[in-house]
């Protein structure tokens, strides 16, 4: 079916004239003479086992995630031609826990005027009847982006293998008089039903650099009409990828379907920025008479706001699963290796682990965690007493596999007058552990575990909190350092970093790391920071690997909680 066409592949090429990289509107690189490739290196210490990837080739978007008769879906951009982007298709695959997964054959792939030129990203929308619709962005013969639909053909069938396009596609499309940026017109969210009966979607564009959800209605989900007004929008912060928009209750970690509006809940608009691939999220209030969202006091409406993941996390999507009552996140995480070490391996990107997405009691913020379904992986459990953590110690844990593990730990700290002063001129906290590194000695911190360790510390990922003296409050930080990673320095080591909102004072500081190969997603304070690092360790590799928890500041801590637990292989395909 969709591996075998050829449409997609032949005119990625053919817009190249030549050349040998063309950057489309949505800076998607197309690598000339790349686009078919066999290659698989037979070596392979970066693929994951336990988080989601197919078996070669590139991946990226997250798309249309949905519960249906008690399946799990998750689909995805696919190239099945090779390890970098080009000749996309919506790949499929289903699930019952998250956890193990079965492919099947590609759902959408180009095959109509309005998506002959690139099936692109979208959501999935449970209908009142429970039926399932997928609205999604394709690329019409003038390279405009439009909006499809596409349903199941066999509802009967709760793997949902075959999809239909409506012949009436596109159902949304820009025009002279809509005055929407054909080039900048995509990712269509899940919809929501109004009180008023009328289905609402957004979908991301600009004007210049001002970035907006464009929003459209309908009685039937056939036929859109757009709204006079954008839902939102925000000046300098350029094209929207991936919106998302969705309900939060206050008081309560339960989820709630996407169209749940009112004095219970808050809603969150989350955006993928195309010209930083950082995303950034707002909480707020959506006032369903004017359809209009505004974010709340203080939430901060640009690339500096509050984000799901500091690392590498892009083109996330949410959806309910009412079965259990809960919002799922998936996120893509990308490459940090080069392009020429990608086709090497044969493979591009995976997906994060499935977090559960909520509130925080403060109502400023967003919490997440991994699903627990991922607990079922879990053997080999590794405890450490409760101990002091000495000033300049490195401590290995042993007894765990160190390339394949979920590492769980808490630190009590005292001597808090020792921590070092804060300098209110520090406000960009990647730069911050940048600056301050695993490597730096300070007063209290930097502590928490070297990761993918090699035996003399050649390589290593830190993972760690610094505390500082604020003017009225003590300031932490948390950081994910790459800068020693590997000795491979192709790859980017780039370090990330966040402002961790807790108090030291009165609470513990918990860590959290998901380590598969390549991988370390670590969540800071229960969730309140995530932060997910690529990496490519040539000595930390296979039964090479360590893990050590350390403190190199002055002042001891106090380890309150430590687990450490090896992670079975899971079924991915």
């Amino acid at each position: 079916m969709a591996i075998s066409r050829a449409s997609c592949l032949f005119f990625f090429l053919s817009i190249l004239l030549g050349h040998g990289v063309l950057e489309l509107e949505a800076s998607h690189h197309v690598y000339r003479n790349l686009q078919v490739s066999d290659s698989t290196s037979p070596k392979q210490p970066y693929r994951t086992g336990y988080h989601f990837q197919p078996p070669k080739n590139w991946i990226n978007d997250p798309n249309g995630p949905m519960i249906f008769k008690g399946i799990y879906h998750l689909f995805y951009q696919y190239n099945p031609k090779g390890a970098v982007w080009g000749n996309i298709v919506w790949a499929h695959s289903t699930s019952t826990d998250l956890v193990n997964w079965t492919p099947h054959e590609a759902a959408i792939f180009p095959s109509q005027p309005s998506d002959i030129n690139g099936c692109w990203s979208g959501s999935a929308t449970i209908l009142p009847n429970g039926k399932p619709v997928i609205l999604y962005t394709g690329i019409n013969p003038q390279n405009q982006q439009v909006q499809n639909l596409a349903e199941p053909k066999n509802l009967s069938d709760p793997f949902l293998r075959e999809w239909v396009k409506l012949k009436q596609n596109p159902l949304m499309a820009p025009t002279a008089e809509n005055r929407i940026n054909s080039s900048s017109f995509r990712d269509p969210t899940t919809a929501w039903l109004g009180p008023d009966k009328r289905w609402r979607v957004i979908i991301g564009s600009k004007r210049n650099r001002r970035g907006f959800a464009v929003l459209y209605k309908s009685r039937d989900f056939v036929h859109w009409v757009k709204a006079k007004r954008t839902l939102h929008s925000a000046k300098n912060t350029g094209m929207w990828e991936c919106p998302d928009f969705f309900p939060v209750t206050k008081n309560s970690p339960i989820g709630v379907d996407t169209s749940v509006i009112g004095s219970n809940v808050k809603h969150v608009l989350k955006v993928s920025l195309d010209d930083t691939k950082h995303e950034y999220y707002t909480i707020g209030n959506y006032n369903i008479d004017k359809d209009v969202y505004v974010p709340d006091n203080g939430s901060i409406d640009n690339d500096s706001g509050l984000r799901y993941d500091y690392g590498k996390f892009y083109a996330s999507k949410t959806f309910f699963d009412h079965v259990k009552g809960r919002r799922i996140l998936w996120g893509w995480i990308n490459e940090s290796s080069s392009v020429k070490d990608d086709i090497k391996k044969g493979w591009s990107g995976v997906q994060a682990i499935p977090r559960t997405l909520w509130l925080d009691k403060s109502g400023k913020q967003l919490l997440q965690w991994p699903v627990p379904e991922i607990e079922k992986l879990r053997v080999n459990q590794v405890k450490l007493p409760n101990k002091v953590l000495k000033g300049g110690s490195v401590i290995e844990v042993s007894g765990i596999t160190a390339t394949q593990a979920d590492v769980d730990v808490s630190f009590k700290v005292t001597g808090l007058e020792k921590a070092e002063p804060f300098d209110p001129s520090w406000t960009n906290p990647q730069i911050l552990c940048s600056q301050k590194g695993a490597s730096v000695e300070g007063g209290l911190g930097p502590f928490g575990f070297f990761v993918l360790a090699s035996k003399g510390l050649e390589e290593s990922t830190a993972v760690f909190f610094r505390i500082f003296k604020g003017q009225n409050k003590y300031v932490v930080l948390m950081c994910s350092d790459q800068s020693r990673s590997s000795l491979n320095n192709d790859n980017d080591k780039t370090t990330y970093g966040a402002f961790l909102n807790v108090d030291p004072v009165h609470e513990t500081l918990s860590l959290r790391s998901l380590i598969d190969h390549s991988i370390v997603e670590s969540f800071g304070g229960y969730g309140k920071v995530c932060i997910t690092s690529r990496v490519y360790p040539t000595l930390a590799i296979d039964g090479a690997a360590h893990l050590y928890v350390f403190n190199k500041g002055t002042q001891d801590v106090y380890i309150s909680k430590f687990s450490a637990w090896s992670m079975k292989k899971a079924k991915l395909y």
